[in-house]
């Protein structure tokens, strides 16, 4: 399939995942506000997503996907390839699942102290124990999930990409069912908002019951019949460990950063936590959908041009890529940018969350986006290396990012507190962009043409048209923002018009999309 096609399958699924995740944080934030009941509820709900991010989504991946493709394709028989990948699936699950339980084990005891050390000094009286409590009910979370990365894995090698792609929806579904279901119980039987918030930390590990089971079905469909053996430590298995080490060091930055942010949000004032997890959903929403689509798609092209020598291949899939993230990103960048406040009105403000707190999301929201164009690079310019079965230098431009998230945020915190750590997390996006783009061209792996920079630079400028037109549709609607539900759709709707009408309408006037490029994305591969 093109790389537009398969960007397009795992991008619309990833979107209506964030539309159902957008809706789950829109009832979330009117159920229980930004309070401390809320950012206990959110650290805890940090812990079990970071180790998920790790081992499952990064590393795993890393290292699984391509292994378990060699073998599935490499024999000339196909009955041969599928038992051979079939014996190398159980026999990684069999060796996985018990450290996954080990590890869930391990900081089931230990959660008083890892949420000790995350927490301000001294810790709350209060909602110390509910954070302890939350995580200790979502961490086994981390079982189940890693078990449907590697069910998407298995499904992506065979290109069945929608399954893997839209699992993330269950889960939204199920915290939307149970945040209704509390609201119902807080109005007819006086339920207060710590139980609430249990209910939907239980409502967690019960999605993820359903997303295994979800997986399950189409690794079966597909015929590659999970089982669990005995654990034994074969040559390969020692192989992916070798392999996916890198890796997660490298995704331990990532992680070990956002663990940072919270131990900085925790010094700052209550709503802290629940302020930047309301912004980062916005901006959430453009990365996930473009990021991680492309990622996801053109690794197995690099793969193959990269394997067979041909740098021209590769080079074209690269700015193909970079072209259309930017083409995606930096208008989103922009109107999250200059409607920050408005967006964050629309969405979130209402019930327990009141104008004050949609002020103070819609200000680090407009910070965080500066360094949109640097997160979704990052995910495109990544799988390069990869390509190449180079996963250490990613870690060395993930640790020098993690360095400078540190030194800006010890520096702007007093100061600027909230806003601050957004401001850190944006340096250290745009440190790391520079040091990938520095070292593949070092190694003559990529270098990015003058073209594709002179495209890039009429795409600003189209976007700072859409920009003005924005700055002045804002302000006529401002009433619409915070009143009723269709005022505040209309509004939405007509800020995202008038957006894509003036951006894409000035990018084909300025040239800042080449026609012929995307009608070649559409075609299928050869």
């Amino acid at each position: 399939m093109s790389l537009l096609r398969n960007v397009g399958t795992i991008g619309s699924l990833t979107m209506l995942s964030r539309i159902a995740g957008m809706a789950r944080e829109m009832i979330f934030s009117r159920v229980l506000g930004a309070n401390a009941v809320t950012d206990a509820w959110f650290q805890a709900f940090i812990i079990p997503n970071v180790f998920r991010r790790l081992f499952a989504e990064g590393a795993f991946s890393a290292a699984f996907v391509p292994m378990f493709s060699k073998r599935l394709h490499g024999p000339d028989d196909p009955e041969q390839g599928l038992e051979e990948a079939r014996s190398f699936s159980a026999d990684v699950l069999s060796v996985f699942l018990p450290i996954l339980i080990a590890l869930v084990a391990v900081f089931e005891i230990a959660m008083p102290g890892v949420i000790w050390i995350l927490s301000e000094k001294p810790v709350d009286p209060e909602t110390y124990p509910l954070a302890v409590d939350f995580a200790r009910i979502m961490f086994p979370y981390i079982i189940l999930v890693s078990l449907v990365t590697l069910f998407t894995g298995m499904l992506n090698s065979v290109s069945r990409f929608a399954p893997g792609a839209s699992f993330p929806i269950i889960l939204n579904i199920v915290l939307i069912g149970a945040l209704l279901a509390g609201e119902w119980f807080k109005e007819t039987s006086g339920a207060s908002i710590e139980d609430v918030a249990y209910g939907i930390a239980w409502a967690v590990t019960g999605a993820g019951v359903m997303q295994l089971a979800w997986l399950y079905y189409w690794t079966r469909v597909e015929g590659f019949r999970p089982r669990l053996l005995w654990p034994r430590i074969t040559p390969e298995v020692k192989r992916l460990s070798i392999i996916a080490l890198p890796a997660a060091i490298g995704g331990g930055a990532y992680q070990i950063n956002t663990l940072v942010q919270l131990f900085f949000l925790n010094q700052l004032e209550d709503g802290s936590v629940s302020y930047m997890n309301y912004a980062d959903r916005l901006n959430q929403l453009p990365l996930g959908i473009i990021g991680i689509a492309l990622s996801t798609a053109i690794l197995p092209s690099l793969s193959k041009f990269v394997g067979g020598d041909d740098k021209e291949g590769a080079d074209r899939i690269q700015s193909d890529a970079i072209e259309l993230a930017m083409l995606l990103t930096i208008p989103a960048a922009v109107a999250l940018a200059i409607c920050a406040e408005p967006f964050v009105t629309m969405i979130f403000q209402g019930g327990r969350f009141n104008m004050a707190d949609a002020a103070v999301t819609g200000q680090v929201l407009a910070t965080l986006v500066l360094g949109l164009p640097a997160y979704v690079l990052v995910k495109v310019l990544v799988p390069n290396f990869y390509a190449r079965a180079d996963t250490k230098t990613p870690v060395v431009a993930a640790f020098i990012s993690l360095g400078v998230f540190i030194a800006f945020n010890i520096a702007f915190l007093s100061q600027y507190g909230v806003i601050g750590v957004a401001y850190a997390s944006v340096i250290g996006a745009w440190i790391n962009v520079a040091f990938l783009i520095i070292v593949l061209g070092m190694r003559g792996f990529y270098r990015v043409p003058g073209a594709l920079i002179l495209r890039i630079a009429r795409q600003v400028l189209a976007a700072a048209a859409m920009g003005a037109a924005l700055f002045y549709t804002r302000d006529l609607l401002t009433d619409w923002f915070a009143a009723g539900i269709v005022a505040r759709l209309a509004a939405l709707l007509a800020l995202v018009t008038a957006a894509a009408i003036v951006y894409f309408g000035v990018a084909f006037a300025v040239g800042a999309i080449d026609r012929a490029r995307i009608t070649a994305l559409t075609k299928k591969a050869s």
